[in-house]
């Protein structure tokens, strides 16, 4: 997934929430309203239900892929999904780029590089599973000049180590078949680098999660989680559900562990739940330029440029959007607020954070 509306240093923490001791049963009910987004329907527990076997915090595309994943393979278990927004899928998963990437820029034989192919696999898979529309329009990485050619030649062998299928380089001339307004001197061709809507297959996720049985919780911010200290009495459930989860409305609810997928807030989740809060976030917002409605006919697919290896950045590029829209970016600056996606936006905790931070 290509996370550009905001770069940052730690995307997502696991953390499993180990039995304790028994801790002395809670009755405030966490049930929310019903609602719909994206023309599906979201909702929280009506049984009032308020302990499960697992607890996903974060309803992004990380914690709803993994919350849905859960319950496929253990049917049996009782899951619950933790958001803080009204709607899922409200920062980063729906704040990107929105590009299928195919696996070229990473160490071949590293995680990162398998889970990229196969997941560019999967991904298209369950979109057509799920009518979820997305266009297959291909990727040019090209070089504007000789210095940049062995960099280029570079990625494609990384991209053929790596198992990235249809990786071609081809010369000036078939860059101007492909992208009559693009020039170069060679190029790299992904053909089956792809566009979707990253938002609309998180929340995808969250009702297929919810189809299967499981619960999604909206307006629920983590306050903390405490566990339990010892056993009260003749009463076992403490003992199997020892991780209370408080949220900043005072609900709660119970779990036998605890995932915790919190995207920009991982690291505060973290130190939470007792461990350490380092790596700490630094969130960087990436802007883009919009070309103008009338010239986005001008390119068809995504055009990058050959990366600098001095920046840990891809560079700036064209970016096709599902809507027909032609983004032009991003930059790289320091955000001063996490979740801020405007220029303006200001949290002076997150600020001074990001700022405090050898």
């Amino acid at each position: 997934m290509a996370a550009h509306g905001k770069f940052v240093f730690r995307v997502c923490t696991g953390i499993l929430g180990r039995n304790a001791s028994l801790l002395k049963p809670h009755t405030a009910s966490a049930s929310l309203q019903t609602m719909k987004i994206a023309g599906r329907q979201f909702c929280s527990s009506n049984t009032g239900q308020t302990e499960f076997d697992v607890v996903i915090v974060g309803g992004g595309i990380v914690g709803l892929a993994a919350a849905r994943e859960l319950l496929l393979r253990h049917p049996q278990l009782k899951l619950a999904v933790l958001e803080k927004e009204k709607e899922l899928a409200s920062h980063q998963s729906g704040h990107n780029s929105g590009v299928i990437h195919s696996g070229i820029y990473y160490t071949p034989g590293s995680l990162k590089a398998r889970l990229c192919v196969e997941g560019l696999e999967l991904a298209y898979k369950y979109c057509d599973d799920n009518n979820i529309p997305y266009k297959k329009c291909g990727k040019l990485i090209v070089a504007v000049d000789q210095e940049e050619i062995p960099r280029l030649e570079k990625l494609y062998e990384r991209g053929q180590q790596n198992g990235v299928k249809g990786l071609r380089l081809v010369g000036a001339e078939e860059i101007r078949e492909m992208e009559p307004h693009c020039r170069g001197v060679k190029a790299l061709d992904s053909p089956n680098t792809g566009i979707v809507d990253w938002g609309e297959v998180a929340k995808s996720y969250g009702s297929n999660f919810q189809q299967n049985g499981g619960q999604v919780f909206t307006e629920f911010e983590v306050a903390d989680f405490k566990t339990t200290k010892e056993s009260q009495g003749d009463n076992a459930e403490g003992l199997k559900y020892p991780v209370t989860i408080v949220g900043q409305n005072k609900q709660t609810v119970r779990a036998r562990y605890v995932l915790s997928c919190g995207g920009l807030y991982s690291d505060r989740l973290a130190e939470k739940s007792g461990c350490s809060s380092v790596p700490k976030i630094v969130g960087f917002r990436g802007d883009y330029l919009l070309l103008k409605p009338e010239k986005c006919h001008l390119v068809k697919g995504n055009i990058y440029p050959v990366p600098n290896p001095a920046f840990p950045f891809l560079g700036v590029h064209f970016t096709p959007r599902m809507d027909g829209s032609m983004w032009l970016g991003p930059n790289a600056v320091l955000a001063f607020k996490r979740e801020g996606y405007k220029l303006l936006d200001f949290n002076l905790k997150d600020t001074v954070d990001a700022l405090g931070f050898k």
